[in-house]
């Protein structure tokens, strides 16, 4: 069933960069579809995590929220950016996540990072180190909306 779905969305990814759909190019797309699922499936990267389906769902409730994080970090950054007094007081800090599979982790480490300010520097088993410009960026609150959330998508359907 995953080597299905994964030969569905590469198919899909395939159409949608080639733009064309003359009946030469549709089985080229397919054949090659079919030989890197094949290959895929050979090498056993096929799993659960390589393809997260069972996540897609929680997804894209999680994405919107994500984006509007986003949106508010690039505010708060540009405001401390063309202050005068630029008000920049990097820290290190450690958090625990939530997460039980390296998927959630990978979800979490790289949503801190997408968000400006802060850096995802290291993870290491449950433990991220999180490098920020102020205090604002990791005092927490934004940190234990996003792990709960994270973990609420990673727990599938």
């Amino acid at each position: 069933m995953r080597a299905l779905g994964l030969g569905v969305i590469l198919f899909g990814f395939w159409l949608a960069l080639s733009g064309h759909y003359t009946p030469l190019l549709l089985s080229l797309g397919v054949g090659s579809t079919v030989l890197v699922v094949y290959l895929a499936t050979r090498m056993d990267v096929v799993d659960h995590e390589g393809i997260p389906l069972h996540i897609g769902g929680r997804f894209w409730v999680y994405f919107p929220w994500l984006l509007k994080e986003i949106f508010v970090a690039n505010v708060h950054v540009a405001r401390i950016i063309l202050s005068p007094g630029l008000p920049i007081h990097p820290l290190l800090v450690h958090y625990r996540s939530s997460q039980k599979t390296d998927l959630g982790r990978a979800i979490y480490a790289n949503s801190i990072t997408l968000t400006p300010g802060t850096i995802t520097m290291s993870v290491d088993g449950q433990d991220l180190e999180i490098h920020s410009l102020t205090w604002v960026d990791v005092d927490g609150r934004e940190e234990d909306e996003m792990d709960r959330r994270v973990t609420w998508v990673e727990q599938g359907a």
